[in-house]
């Protein structure tokens, strides 16, 4: 998650409270997702950034898991994510996101 992310994210959870926020992810891989995610819950794992030693506890999770598709237009989202869902691997997405929200989230 570049710098300025990091910094609206923290802005949101200052501004909103961390309680009420929700991060949605869409990244390709695994593990950018996974980094992603402990960036917004255990803070920068790089040390680099805004959030870095922030804990923000956020709920954060991935567009191609079950529990957020659901809760689209299945027109919507086969437009708008479905030719990409075909070539990711949403299981272990999906794992990433979930070790990461069972370690660190304190909103679910």
């Amino acid at each position: 998650m570049d710098l300025e992310n990091q910094k609206r994210v923290k802005d949101a959870a200052d501004k909103f409270g961390a309680e009420n926020l929700v991060i949605l992810l869409g990244a390709a891989e695994a593990e950018a997702a996974g980094l992603a995610a402990e960036t917004v819950t255990a803070g920068d794992p790089t040390f680099a950034g805004p959030l870095a030693g922030v804990e923000l506890g956020l709920a954060v999770y991935h567009v191609v898991e079950e529990e957020v598709k659901e809760l689209f237009d299945e027109e919507v989202y086969e437009e708008q994510v479905g030719m990409m869902e075909m070539v990711l691997e949403v299981d272990e997405i999906a794992d990433e996101m979930k070790e990461i929200r069972d370690e660190y989230c304190k909103y679910n």
